[in-house]
């Protein structure tokens, strides 16, 4: 793959808060229709590197390019999808206006919704599997389906890029299940940057594996070796899977723990 194929190109990137850097020196590309699943330990940088593909945090050092162009006119060819969104359950929005909302950056103040945005909702919600959910108010939703709400909301956008932070962090492992398995088909036109603790889901679905923990470990390849996550965990690790793993145990001090 050439630079000018790539969806997202990152070098030598670093960036942080109040003078401390906390991704150093990371660099990373993404192929078009990639499915990339990137896992590691809490405060390793996975939210800041999310915040410098959206434009949100400025890099200290180093440079983004998000389908060939600077961050600031690249991501508008992204749709994200957070970890949690605050909202008050009693407040009576429906699916439909929720996942409508992700058309209002595409207008002018004021100006009225067209039938161009309805028939993106509703492409939308259909590949969510929401359409006949579009009537009911999103509080009287379960967690996993207003996790594909969400999702929805970002597609309509008709984004090249979904990026995801933790998107099955709040429903059970059957719902999950049928998230990946939403995000595979997808995945047949949109590339998609998924962040994600959950190892057994990430090796089952994605197509790219990287360990991000300040400095990034991505060859471009599924495989997720035992010292890729040594490197990113900082411990002594087993593997216990085939092929790829499905859960990592932790060697500390003679005691052995589970650190999915």
């Amino acid at each position: 793959m050439t630079a000018a194929d790539a969806v997202i190109e990152v070098e030598g990137l670093w960036a942080g808060y109040d003078h401390e850097d906390v991704l150093e020196d990371v660099n990373f590309t993404v192929a078009p229709l990639d499915f990339v699943g990137l896992i590691g330990p809490n405060g390793g940088g996975k939210t800041t590197l999310i915040k410098v593909l959206l434009g949100l945090l400025p890099p200290t050092r180093g440079w983004v390019r998000i389908m060939g162009k600077p961050v600031a006119e690249g991501r508008r060819h992204i749709g994200y999808v957070p970890q949690q969104v605050d909202f008050d359950r009693d407040f009576p929005i429906r699916v439909w206006d929720v996942v409508r909302m992700g058309r209002l950056g595409e207008r002018r103040l004021l100006q009225r919704f067209t039938a161009e945005d309805d028939e993106a909702v509703a492409e939308a919600l259909d590949s969510m599997a929401l359409f006949p959910l579009q009537d009911r108010p999103i509080g009287k939703l379960s967690s996993g389906q207003r996790q594909r709400v969400y999702i929805a909301r970002a597609l309509v956008t008709e984004p090249d890029i979904l990026l995801l932070d933790e998107p099955t962090a709040s429903v059970d492992p059957q719902v999950s299940t049928a998230i990946y398995e939403l995000l595979q088909q997808l995945n047949s036109h949109v590339t998609i940057l998924l962040i994600s603790h959950d190892m057994s889901a990430v090796s089952s679905h994605v197509k790219t594996i990287g360990c991000l923990n300040r400095r990034l470990f991505y060859h471009n390849e599924k495989q997720l070796t035992a010292e890729m996550l040594e490197q990113v965990y900082q411990c002594p690790v087993d593997l216990i899977a085939h092929g790829v793993p499905h859960r990592v145990f932790a060697d500390h001090g003679g005691e052995r723990g589970a650190d999915d």
